[in-house]
């Protein structure tokens, strides 16, 4: 068999070392997975809000309550809902940016 050899301008690779390349991988998923879960949370926060908002429209008209004042109170609803989605999105996030910043000071 041949070996096969890497060409000279090639960084160097040392994988007899599994632990630290492990450590490595994780801290990157986690970097990764941390910044999308804000995206995943925004589309929740999102669905949540059309779906609430459909449900008090869908029931106020099958109430045979007065068109305009569902209309109002199904864009209330949906507002209120999408406002305090944002809220805790945004709290949840600072949270957790925090935290990281704890555990990084912690880890030093």
């Amino acid at each position: 068999m041949t070996r096969h050899r890497p060409h000279p301008d090639q960084l160097p690779l040392n994988w007899s070392d599994n632990e630290a390349i492990e450590v490595i991988v994780e801290r990157r998923l986690a970097e990764r997975f941390e910044a999308e879960s804000f995206q995943w949370r925004f589309r929740l926060v999102a669905i949540e809000t059309v779906m609430i908002g459909l449900l008090v429209l869908f029931a106020g008209l099958l109430l045979k309550q007065p068109t305009m004042m569902v209309l109002r109170a199904s864009l209330l609803v949906a507002a209120s809902c999408f406002a305090t989605g944002l809220l805790l999105l945004s709290l949840s996030a600072g949270t957790a940016k925090l935290m990281s910043r704890v555990r990084r000071r912690r880890g030093k």
